[in-house]
């Protein structure tokens, strides 16, 4: 199996605050031209005794769980996406799997691994993390015939339904389809319209990220990192902003500013660092 592309090894790194200030700023702006306020946000960070007791009172208020799952595409989503819930008031499990995290099987020992792995892996953290929401963004893994996809994806809305869960399925942004991709390309290809087609259950949502990473992953809108694949901090928090406030409509909670979260300790993660993010 290669794992030169979705499997980074481990070093460390941080950015500049000066640059992450530029990123809040820049993604604060966009939440703002989609109609959230931050001032609800700033005025509950400016009580008790800040930062840490704002978050306290939010997760006390919102009562929300996210299970995160999917491959390492996901997993360089994760920091921000945990930094932004967490800000919040969601609690926040972070599942996913480099080199795998999908739930098909498929006819392919490397996807049908990762979905063994993926299925036990999911039934501990229900049993321990106790999620409200499970969220599923499609991994480059889920490969197979579009029947297995619909099937897995069904699978888990049951799953998810049992648990007394939402299931929030998320297409993955564009990535650069390489040699060893290729060979699973219709796949890749297909498993978003099934992952749609299981969210016609009621207690399935799916969300359709290419309005946030277009459908080119050379293109800038995809903020892809030098790989073709994975995202740098600054795509990582526009990801989170827009799942955030999608979240915050689903489950009733208003997403905190970007200004709040989007500098923190999160951006020194070592994945980054392996990606190549400056």
């Amino acid at each position: 199996m290669q794992a030169t592309n979705l499997s980074p090894s481990i070093s460390t790194g941080r950015r500049r605050a000066g640059a992450f200030l530029a990123v809040a700023v820049a993604v604060g702006a966009t939440l703002a031209g989609c109609g959230t306020s931050p001032a609800s946000t700033a005025s509950t960070a400016s009580t008790g005794d800040g930062p840490a007791a704002a978050q306290q009172t939010r997760q006390a208020a919102t009562g929300v769980r996210v299970l995160w799952m999917g491959d390492s595409i996901a997993g360089a989503q994760a920091p921000a996406l945990e930094a932004a819930l967490k800000a919040d008031g969601v609690a926040f499990e972070n599942a996913t799997s480099a080199g795998g995290g999908n739930v098909v099987a498929g006819d392919h020992p490397v996807t049908a691994m990762g979905a063994r792995d993926t299925w036990k892996t999911l039934k501990a953290n229900l049993a321990s993390f106790r999620p409200t929401v499970i969220a599923y963004q499609i991994t480059s893994y889920d490969w197979g015939a579009a029947r297995q996809q619909l099937s897995a994806y069904q699978k888990l809305a049951q799953t998810a339904k049992d648990a007394g869960a939402r299931l929030v399925l998320v297409s993955a942004p564009p990535f650069k389809i390489d040699e060893f991709f290729k060979p699973h390309e219709n796949a890749i290809k297909s498993a978003p319209a099934m992952a749609a087609k299981a969210a016609e259950a009621a207690h399935v949502r799916y969300l359709d990220a290419s309005e946030l990473w277009g459908s080119d992953y050379a293109a800038g809108k995809a903020q892809r990192a030098k790989d073709g694949i994975h995202s740098c901090q600054q795509g990582s928090a526009a990801f989170a902003t827009w799942f955030a406030k999608r979240l915050g409509k689903l489950a009733g909670f208003t997403p905190a500013a970007p200004s709040v979260w989007a500098t923190g300790p999160w951006t020194g993660d070592e994945r980054f660092a392996k990606l190549g993010c400056g």
